[in-house]
């Protein structure tokens, strides 16, 4: 018998992998799960295309590049939001 796919993904949670997801760097599993979710939640499917989307206008950002307090900024930002 096959194994199957745990659990459904939860909008939260993909909100908190899509970076994973994009970067390919996430475990085969919750790749399916995140991919299974996309195809049946349009709000998210959505978000996942618009963050494709900053990517390729942006480019990629490096530690160097973005300024230090930039940077603290967005690591409040990211504490408050898990907070």
């Amino acid at each position: 018998m096959t194994e199957e796919i745990t659990t459904e993904l939860a909008c939260k949670e993909l909100v908190e992998i899509v970076t994973d997801y994009l970067e390919r760097t996430l475990p085969e599993r919750d790749r399916a799960r995140f991919e299974a979710h996309i195809l049946t939640c349009p709000p998210c499917r959505e978000y996942v295309e618009e963050m494709r989307t900053t990517l390729r206008l942006t480019g990629r950002l490096t530690v160097e590049s973005i300024s230090t307090s930039a940077r603290d900024e967005l690591l409040r930002a990211f504490r408050r939001m898990k907070a």
